[in-house]
Parts: C-alpha cells; sequence; structure tokens
C-alpha cells in the first residue's frame, strides 16, 4: 500500500493512503505529547486534556461536540499514551469534512470549561478506582514505576488522586503553551478518499493553525537498578510482573526483539510461555510477554496471575522459559515457523485501517518517515537463530529483572 504526505506551512504534517474497498474514511491528529512530557505538578494532566477536549470549545459545547459525528453513525475518540495524544474519527466517507473540522476544532480551540473541569475530574477519579479495582490492569501501571525509577515514564498516565484534584483551567492553557508544537502534529488520513480531495478539505482550516514552535525537550531515562517487590491487596489471585528496561524505538535491533518477543510471550496460543504455563500445567488463565518501545527506551514485561499456593511453581516455570530461550539456539524450522507466524500477524494488523491511521501518525513523527512493511518484512526474514540468541541473552538477563507480585491479604 501507497501513502503520501504533505507538509503545511505551519509544520503540520498530512499522511493520507487511499483505500477503495471500504465506505469508510479514518483521520485524526497524533500529538507528540504524552504522560512523560509532565512536570512533577502536572502528573495526569495531559489524560485529563483529552477528556477535556470533548466539554467545550469556542464555538461549540460538550452536548454539539459528542452529537455532531455520533448523529452521522460515526465515531469519534481520543487517547493519550505516554508519548502521544490522539483525536481520532470514523465516518462514511462523505462525512469527512465534517470530521475534519470537528477534530481541528477539539484539538486547538478548547477552552476548558472550569464546570466542566469539576465533572470531569469526578470522572477521571471514577476511572482510576476501576483501574485500582483490577489488579491486571495496576500491576503494569506499578512496574512502570519500578522500571522508570523518578522519571515521568514511571508514572500513571491518569496521574494521582491529589494531582487531579488540583487541576484548573490555567493548568491546561500553560501545558498546551509550553508543550505544543506544530512541527510535531500530524493529521493522519486512511480511508476511501482520495489526496487531492484530502488536501482541499482541511488545508483550509489545518493552514488557519498558527505556528507553534516548544523549546521543551524529554529528559533522558536512567537510574535503573533491579528491584523485588510484593505487595498485599484485597484479591484472590497472585499476580505477577517481571521484566526491564530495553530497546527504544531506534535501536537497530528493535523488529528482531519483537520477533523473539512473539515467540516468547505473544498474542498467539502457542507462545512458549503460554503452552508451559497454562496449556502444560494449567497455572494461569493467561500470560503475556511485552515489548514496549519508546522514542529513546523501552521494556520488557512478563504479566500473569495464578493461584497463590502455585505462584512459586508458576516463577519458576516462567524462569525455565527465560533460561531456554537464552541458550538453547532455535531450530530451523521453529525460526522459519516463527518468522511467518510473526509477519502474518503484522500483514493482519495493515488492515485494520483505523489501528493503520494512528499507527502511520506515531510513526512519522517518532522516526521521521514511515518504513514500508516489507522492509520490516525483510528484516525479521533475515534474521538468525544467532543473531536472536545473542538478542536473548542481552534482553532476557534474569539478574537485571525487576519483580513485582501482588498477594491475596490474609
Amino acid at each position: 500500500m501507497s501513502y503520501q504526505i504533505r507538509e503545511l506551512a505551519n509544520g503540520i504534517r498530512i499522511v493520507h493512503q487511499e483505500v477503495t474497498h471500504t465506505r469508510m474514511v479514518h483521520c485524526g491528529f497524533i500529538l507528540d505529547i504524552g504522560s512523560r512530557d509532565e512536570e512533577e505538578d502536572q502528573i495526569g494532566l495531559a489524560h485529563f486534556w483529552e477528556h477535556m477536549a470533548f466539554k467545550g470549545t469556542h464555538k461549540r459545547k460538550a452536548f454539539h461536540i459528542i452529537n455532531r459525528l455520533d448523529s452521522l453513525g460515526g465515531e469519534l475518540n481520543a487517547y493519550t499514551t505516554k508519548e502521544k495524544l490522539c483525536f481520532y474519527a470514523s465516518v462514511l466517507k462523505e462525512h469527512f469534512g465534517k470530521a475534519g473540522e470537528l477534530l481541528c476544532d477539539i484539538t486547538f480551540n478548547s477552552i476548558f470549561p472550569p464546570k466542566q473541569i469539576e465533572k470531569e475530574r469526578q470522572v477521571i477519579l471514577e476511572e482510576m478506582a476501576m483501574y485500582r479495582d483490577s489488579p491486571d490492569d495496576s500491576i503494569q501501571d506499578d512496574f512502570d514505576e519500578i522500571l522508570f525509577p523518578g522519571h515521568s515514564l514511571g508514572n500513571n498516565i491518569l496521574g494521582t488522586e491529589d494531582s487531579v484534584r488540583q487541576f484548573t483551567q490555567q493548568h491546561f492553557l500553560d501545558f498546551i503553551q509550553n508543550r505544543l508544537d506544530t512541527s510535531k502534529i500530524i493529521f493522519s488520513v486512511v480511508g476511501n478518499i482520495s489526496f487531492k480531495k484530502v488536501l482541499a478539505t482541511v488545508t483550509p482550516f489545518l493552514t488557519a493553525i498558527p505556528v507553534k514552535h516548544s523549546h521543551y525537550r524529554r529528559m533522558p531515562v536512567n537510574g535503573y537498578i533491579p528491584k523485588i517487590t510484593t505487595t498485599y491487596k484485597e484479591i484472590t489471585q497472585a499476580h505477577c510482573a517481571l521484566g526491564k528496561p530495553t530497546l527504544g524505538i531506534q535501536d537497530p535491533n528493535r523488529y528482531k526483539l519483537f520477533l523473539l518477543n512473539n515467540i516468547l510471550g505473544g498474542p498467539s496460543m502457542n507462545s512458549r510461555l503460554n503452552m508451559a504455563l497454562r496449556e502444560k500445567h494449567g497455572l494461569a488463565y493467561s500470560i503475556e510477554s511485552v515489548y514496549q518501545a519508546y522514542t529513546d527506551a523501552g521494556f520488557i514485561g512478563i504479566f500473569y496471575g495464578t493461584e497463590e499456593p502455585a505462584a512459586a511453581k508458576a516463577r519458576k516455570i516462567v524462569m525455565r522459559e527465560l533460561t531456554r530461550i537464552r541458550e538453547r539456539k532455535l531450530g530451523t524450522l521453529q525460526l522459519h515457523m516463527a518468522k511467518e507466524q510473526t509477519i502474518g500477524q503484522m500483514a493482519m494488523a495493515e488492515e485494520n485501517y483505523p489501528g493503520l491511521m494512528l499507527v502511520y501518525g506515531k510513526t512519522l513523527l517518532d522516526k521521521g518517515y514511515i518504513e514500508p512493511l516489507e522492509n520490516i518484512f525483510a528484516v525479521i526474514k533475515s534474521a538468525t537463530a544467532e543473531e536472536l540468541q545473542d538478542l536473548a541473552q542481552e534482553v532476557y538477563d534474569e539478574d537485571q529483572f525487576s519483580f513485582l507480585t501482588y498477594l491475596p491479604k490474609a
């Protein structure tokens, strides 16, 4: 599939891919701003901004924002990550202009009404309580703090109760003033619409956005020390997390690590950890191995839950699989099958057009270009068993692992 890119005078870039066998267009703004860009007194502010974008602009009230696309059968949404803030929509192709204009309005013209801040503050506090009640979610947030101690990457995206309670309208205005940079904003479009039509439709309101530069620079990651932590909670299972910081987005071995992680504990049921812990021993309903890459760092993490009496046995099995992937070189057939599986998963992901639209924006911000999928496939296909074993010995060094365990209170 081919894509096109156009940079406007204010620095905003438009990336587009036409897909003719659909009735839909998926579009959105991807901003290079996330929770890692918050100061100590701003923790949770980017996520709060995401919520507040739907609560009023200079020309629309909250109801009009929500109703604008819903009444047309479209969808309007947003999300916040450690490094990105995204506002996006999916609509029938004939309504693309309405979607683009609305997204531009909520992204750049929000007014953060004080009364709406108070209402949404309670919603976010409820969201935080919901996550605390879900150990599968909360253990990942707590594990971030262990992997990136004293760094904003270790902060919870939702913030803390104290931080969320103290935000005012001025906090949002100051944050946007200091962090927004039009050269680090992408408007991404994937769907049944030509590039010419996209430019004709959105250029008038995108070019009206004034140039904005930020001098802010992200703090580099450092200071990791392996740590073993046990926390007692009102839960019925033991929940376990283990892992360490690792390669970032720019590292040339990133795709090989993606392949390696897929073998160990990726989404397929035949991953080594799933076969060992669930299929062979029945000790967990689910187990996943995660490789998350940021612009200058990343981490690998293994997460699972099991009955407390089986926790020691489960950990032993997980560590055995880590030893195995470090010490036993993949056979020719194993390696071939692992490559085919990983390439197939990537190819399927490309057909998720809303996801592809967001990936285009994120990749363009992170790398400055969009790497053709064929190039990524070539890197995966070229990986040798020896290279993967060397990488496994570096990445899955258990002496550098941190461990976090939630145990039921007695």
